[in-house]
């Protein structure tokens, strides 16, 4: 398994017991889905490794209570903490509508209701307050919000965003 293979699901952030029980916090809206996980990949260094499950469930509303096979105690716990936990992308649950995950519309193409198509999505930059959509145009990127204003349709069949940006926006990127 590769980690391009995998989405992200959380961090463990502390011990739980002196028995090698740790909690994780989820980066879902549902955590309850991840409730009953048999195993998860964990990136220690360079390597990615599956850890398998003995138990697990939700403790408070964000966190997983997690007993990993042959983790028994505070020091084998202790080496995991700060780890991020990755399931595979098929874990991932089936969005719909306008809804989408940032990795599947890579490769769609943009289609503004004023300017015609703007280009195909080759990344999302979400390390801003708001995240862009960043669209290749010719030699130029082009940066739109993903905004459920300015979304009006994701489809999926033909690979296609269909947006109405704001007035004059494609254009500053283009003069």
């Amino acid at each position: 398994m590769r980690i391009e293979d995998c989405f992200y699901l959380g961090k463990i952030v502390k011990k739980y017991s002196f028995k090698g029980e740790l909690l994780a916090k989820l980066d879902t809206d549902q955590p309850d889905l991840y409730d009953d996980l048999d195993a998860v990949f964990i990136q220690l260094g360079r390597d990615f490794l599956p850890f398998f499950i003995e138990k697990s469930s939700l403790h408070k509303s964000d966190l997983l209570r997690l007993k990993f096979e042959d983790i028994d105690t505070e020091e084998d716990a202790d080496q995991l903490l700060k780890c991020e936990l990755y399931l595979p992308l098929e874990f991932l649950p089936k969005l719909e509508g306008n809804k989408f995950y940032y990795h599947e519309i890579i490769g769609f193409t943009v289609e503004d209701a004023s300017f015609g198509t703007v280009g195909k999505i080759i990344g999302v930059n979400d390390n801003t307050s708001q995240p862009l959509f960043e669209i290749a145009h010719e030699s130029i990127e082009i940066l739109v919000p993903v905004n459920d204003d300015i979304i009006k349709k994701v489809d999926r069949e033909n690979k296609t965003i269909h947006i109405e940006a704001p007035e004059g926006l494609i254009d500053l990127y283009l003069e």
